[in-house]
């Protein structure tokens, strides 16, 4: 998978870019005030084949100027056979403000419903007010029963 917006190019997450994707995602959480939990919510980042890959989800990295600045994926959940979570949207401050939040998530969506899916699920924190404020106005309705910690929001979306 290949696909540009403006200066950027979004692909299909590669092995190499593992250590690339943590430090991207560690940093953002930081500047947020929230932790990096490698053996708990942030796992999957480390084991993306395990956690997306090898259960027919998808992992996605941005690049800028041969950089990686931005990671987006989904994968299948027990919750129904045809729902999916979005998750790890994450971009390094520099690139935020340019609308590849709303694209991305529109991509993803298109990936998601290609796929057969039917139901997103989407957990955040409230410190993270962009994020809040791009599902609040694409669709997604706040729900219940959040499962990371981290997080005190959840949303859903019936494609």
């Amino acid at each position: 998978m290949l696909i540009s917006y403006q200066d950027f190019l979004i692909r299909d997450w590669q092995k190499n870019d593992r250590s690339f994707v943590a430090e991207i995602i560690r940093s953002v959480l930081a500047e947020y005030g929230l932790g990096w939990e490698p053996e708990g919510a942030d796992r999957d980042v480390l084991q993306v084949e395990e956690f997306y890959l090898s259960v027919g989800g998808e992992f996605w990295v941005i690049e800028y100027q041969g950089k990686l600045v931005g990671t987006g994926a989904y994968y299948p959940l027990e919750r129904d056979r045809k729902a999916v979570e979005i998750r790890k949207m994450y971009f390094i401050p520099e690139i935020r403000g340019r609308g590849l939040g709303k694209y991305l998530l529109q991509q993803l969506e298109v990936a998601i419903a290609s796929r057969g899916f039917g139901q997103i699920w989407i957990e955040t924190a409230s410190v993270l007010v962009e994020a809040v404020k791009l599902y609040d106005s694409n669709g997604y309705q706040s729900a219940t029963g959040v499962e990371t910690t981290r997080c005190d929001r959840i949303y859903v979306k019936q494609l």
